[in-house]
């Protein structure tokens, strides 16, 4: 049985890499073709989080984000304790490849942002929270339907949720950035200091998260005894 400290620290791999990649994404698009490309920080979204799926999956459950760990305590498959230590250790995560992306693009080289989601000009505080809760509601469903009921395979999990994940972020980046996941917001947020609506990016993930995953188990009579390991 893996103990909850390799779990932690499994947690905290996957959501440096995710972060890294996906914030890195914009970085590069901004630095080096002074735009930002969505089907570009899409793909790179989605193929991290399809890659990670695939390394970390069978020690940790590969959550990589609170609203999905979260969603799983809600439904009763994580112990508050490991709850706790896998929300610090992506928050962690997070913060580490922000400030290692920090450190790599410098300021000074203008436009860079870490990846900060924020949103459109048009988007109100509400229409925020609806939008990252929709999207997250659509990854966490599909996240319960693949990786987490017991009566499915798991063998394409990772490109199933990865597919999720570029297709939210081309519907919702240019509206909230499509984060989808506090953790992916908190990093950039807490490096830059840049904390403009940010809880639009907790409260619209926990609860799209959070009934996704009540819906999942309550209509669709989700088992526990999952294939993976997701606690």
């Amino acid at each position: 049985m893996i103990n909850s400290i390799v779990k932690s620290l499994a947690e905290f791999i996957g959501t440096f890499t995710m972060v890294f990649v996906a914030a890195g994404s914009v970085n590069v698009n901004w630095a080096f073709w002074g735009l930002f490309d969505i089907l570009g920080m899409a793909a790179a979204s989605g193929i991290i989080v399809m890659l990670i799926v695939y390394s970390i999956g069978n020690i940790s459950g590969a959550h990589i984000n609170p609203a999905v760990t979260t969603s799983l305590f809600v439904t009763g498959q994580m112990e508050l304790k490991n709850t706790i230590y896998y929300i610090i250790s992506q928050l962690g995560g997070a913060i580490g490849a922000c400030l290692l992306l920090s450190y790599i693009f410098p300021s000074s080289e203008g436009g860079i942002d870490l990846g900060t989601t924020v949103l459109a000009s048009d988007i109100t505080f509400a229409s925020g929270i609806l939008i990252e809760a929709v999207l997250t509601f659509a990854l966490v469903f599909t996240i319960f339907g693949v990786a987490v009921d017991n009566r499915t395979s798991t063998k394409h999990a990772g490109i199933i949720i990865g597919t999720i994940v570029f297709l939210d972020i081309i519907v919702g980046g240019g509206l909230t950035g499509a984060s989808m996941n506090p953790a992916r917001t908190f990093g950039p947020a807490l490096v830059l200091g840049h904390w403009a609506d940010h809880l639009v990016y907790w409260i619209g993930p926990l609860v799209g998260g959070t009934f996704a995953a009540v819906c999942y188990t309550k209509i669709f009579s989700l088992k526990t005894d999952n294939k993976i390991d997701i606690a």
